[in-house]
């Protein structure tokens, strides 16, 4: 009966497969299905992500009783993404986005509720532990922006990417904004006020995945596979399908660097910017208020952007990204340590600049992977720039505990320049 009952199930399996292949109108709704139903998991991933954003840097500073590593929160659940970011996109690609994805936004939720008992018993080796697991939101809160390509064509891609980030700023938005009403949760029930944030990001990303495991069906990715191989064996291999694959190693190249130099300047400002407040007198609230027009700069944007990279193209948007962090990068450093306004201009031209790098970098990736290797391939290449966000954490603390925020925000401006030299050479190898 078991048997029987697989082999139904198989079969039932086939025929919706073939169903998707034959019927480019089934292919048009359930690509709308899977954007709809990514854009609100990323509510609530977005939600879960800024918990540690705002308040993590702070969260050590009280454990440890020193600044000095005060980055390590960052670079932890940094580092703990790209270790996620591998076996996400590993699982994805061997049993499609829905599985990936759900385990990945679990496991997050799971880290956040570790950091939360860390801060209730004062342990900090625990609390490194659990910040490790919950980088592993974090990951799969940007993994799943590649759900929504995959059912897309080439003028689609970056709108495709655009549109499940925008719905991240809903979450990630609102999260920084709420950490004076979780701190006072906190509090209201024994927990100390700087985990309180982490209550709702456990929440946000175990409801995040349950969305993805109940509503990505049928999964996108599989889909795509079996419209691709039907595609491939309707035409022959041609010469040019050869120096295609060439022309793709040095897009997913260019693509990765534009990601990976991105997250490392926005990393490194943005975690040391809540203590840098706080030397200055800033209250909770009034960090919550900075970091929340950040995220919102680094989501927001993405529907205009995303049309932007699909128009103007990968290079021009990725010139742009470059530009727009080295004008955060100034403003950030030469902004009166007291003023709100420069302040909120700074990280906000910074989650823009970002944003410019993260879709035009993701756009160059997918139309430079085919989807019998492009989930596998994701997945590495966001451990690379997972990598990249650790060691900017890391070295933030460092840079501004033996310096100052000036040189540490003027540095990451300078760095981010190097998009330009970059593209110039992709365009010239292209040529």
């Amino acid at each position: 009966m078991v048997q029987k009952t697989r082999v139904e199930s198989s079969e039932e399996q086939t025929a919706t497969l073939k169903s998707y292949i034959l019927y480019p109108e089934k292919q048009k709704a359930l690509y709308k299905r899977t954007l709809f139903v990514v854009s609100v998991s990323q509510i609530f991933g977005g939600a879960g992500l800024a918990a540690g954003v705002t308040v993590g840097a702070l969260l050590a500073q009280q454990m440890l009783g020193t600044e000095a590593y005060a980055g390590l929160p960052s670079a932890l659940f940094t580092l703990g993404s790209a270790g996620a970011a591998l076996i996400v996109g590993r699982l994805s690609q061997a049993s499609g986005r829905r599985i990936g994805l759900a385990t990945g936004f679990m496991i997050g939720g799971l880290g956040a509720i570790g950091v939360i008992i860390a801060a209730i018993i004062n342990s900090v080796l625990l609390l490194f532990l659990s910040l490790l697991v919950y980088g592993s939101g974090t990951a799969t809160n940007l993994q799943a922006r590649y759900a929504g390509t995959d059912l897309a064509n080439n003028k689609q891609r970056a709108t495709a990417i655009s549109l499940t980030m925008v719905f991240t700023t809903f979450g990630a938005v609102a999260g920084p904004n709420l950490v004076n009403v979780m701190g006072d949760i906190a509090l209201s029930i024994g927990v100390p006020a700087l985990a309180g944030p982490f209550i709702l990001a456990a929440a946000a990303y175990i409801l995040a995945g349950i969305v993805l495991f109940a509503m990505l069906r049928p999964d996108p990715l599989l889909i795509a596979r079996s419209i691709e191989a039907s595609n491939k064996e309707k035409h022959e291999k041609t010469h040019s399908a050869i120096t295609e694959q060439v022309e793709n190693r040095r897009g997913i190249i260019v693509g990765a660097t534009i990601m990976v130099l991105t997250q490392i300047v926005m990393v490194a400002i943005m975690t040391m910017t809540p203590v840098h407040m706080r030397h200055h007198g800033h209250s909770i609230g009034e960090v919550g208020i900075v970091i929340g027009f950040h995220i919102g700069a680094m989501y927001l944007p993405s529907l205009v952007t995303g049309i932007l990279v699909d128009k103007l193209g990968r290079t021009a948007m990725a010139i742009a990204s470059g530009i727009t962090l080295l004008l955060a990068g100034l403003t950030a450093a030469f902004a009166p340590g007291d003023s709100m306004v420069f302040l909120v201009i700074a990280l906000s031209l910074l989650g823009l600049g970002w944003n410019f790098g993260l879709i035009s970098g993701t756009a160059l990736i997918v139309d430079s992977t085919t989807t019998s290797t492009r989930a596998k391939t994701q997945g590495t290449l966001d451990v690379f720039v997972a990598l990249s966000g650790a060691a900017g954490g890391a070295l933030s603390g460092v840079i501004m505990a033996g310096s100052s925020y000036l040189t540490l925000s003027f540095i990451g401006g300078i760095l981010s320049l190097l998009l330009i030299p970059v593209m110039i050479w992709s365009r010239i190898a292209k040529n």
